[in-house]
């Protein structure tokens, strides 16, 4: 598979003396565990717990190298400045835009090479799929084949999936794919996702969404027996995403309600790395 440049995403660059410290007391990824040629899922959640932004990091020489969506990033860094205060810390955009990442036999070559030659993409590695990560652009391939690949093993992202300020780390699967950790102690937000984390009380999650004919457009509601259960994001022919309330997807299908986007018929699946299943019942949901 040809390698994909995405020109939408965003470089910032992390250093300083104190760089470590300083976001792990801000986001929700351990970066002291972060291997050295492995880039993770994070985010800067809000006071309430939900993501405020979202990114992928990795280590780059003495600092943290991290990517996220263009429209993002100068607020990104706004924000991470007003944290800054008097730390031993330089935040700056990086001099690269875009970034490439390719997978299957083109990834081969750049497994294991960390920085500027690239980084594993620690969400997809959980699918099984070797995906490397690499700012600027360095090839030419189809987005479109970066985005079906996504769909098809559960993995999303902010705007076309779920909108910032409105979602949980535990509903983008984040507690599953190496973005959120429960053990390194407090971070903005953690006191909340702690909470939803020990008392299960995570409802909303991410599946994989199919039809037999085209599925409609993103932002379509998911519906069984006329109430919503959730919303249509990315969208590729017949197969998409959505977050959805598990716990009454599971109860319609556990009794053969159809489940609908708009019109269109369609089936889910939790993503298999997940290790999620569907409740059947409302008892069962709250097990």
């Amino acid at each position: 598979m040809p390698a994909v440049f995405l020109k939408d995403r965003s470089l910032l660059f992390v250093s300083g003396a104190e760089a470590q410290s300083f976001l792990q007391n801000l986001i929700t990824t351990d970066i002291t565990a972060l291997g050295a040629d492995e880039a993770r899922p994070g985010a800067l959640l809000t006071p309430q717990g939900k993501i405020l932004f979202d990114f992928m990091i990795w280590q780059d020489g003495d600092g943290y190298m991290i990517e996220t969506d263009a429209g993002q990033r100068d607020s990104l860094l706004k924000r991470l400045t007003m944290y800054k205060l008097r730390a031993a810390v330089t935040l700056a955009p990086s001099t690269e835009e875009g970034v490439t990442v390719c997978w299957g036999e083109d990834a081969e070559g750049s497994q294991g090479v960390r920085g500027s030659q690239g980084v594993r993409d620690s969400r997809f590695a959980r699918a099984g799929i070797t995906l490397i990560r690499r700012p600027g652009k360095h090839g030419d391939g189809k987005e479109a084949h970066y985005d079906a690949l996504r769909i098809s093993h559960g993995i999303v992202t902010s705007g076309s999936d779920f909108a910032l300020q409105d979602a949980f780390p535990h509903d983008v699967l984040m507690d599953f794919n190496g973005g959120l950790s429960f053990r390194k102690g407090c971070y903005v937000g953690q006191e909340v996702v702690s909470r939803m984390q020990h008392r299960g009380t995570a409802r909303r999650r991410v599946v994989t969404v199919s039809a037999a004919t085209a599925l409609p457009e993103t932002g379509t509601e998911i519906t069984a027996g006329g109430k919503p259960v959730g919303t249509l994001g990315s969208v590729e022919g017949g197969s998409g995403l959505a977050i959805v309330r598990i716990d009454r997807a599971g109860a319609a299908m556990a009794v053969g309600t159809p489940l609908l986007a708009g019109e269109t018929p369609v089936s889910l699946v939790l993503p298999a790395w997940s290790g999620l299943v569907f409740p059947a019942s409302a008892d069962e949901a709250n097990a």
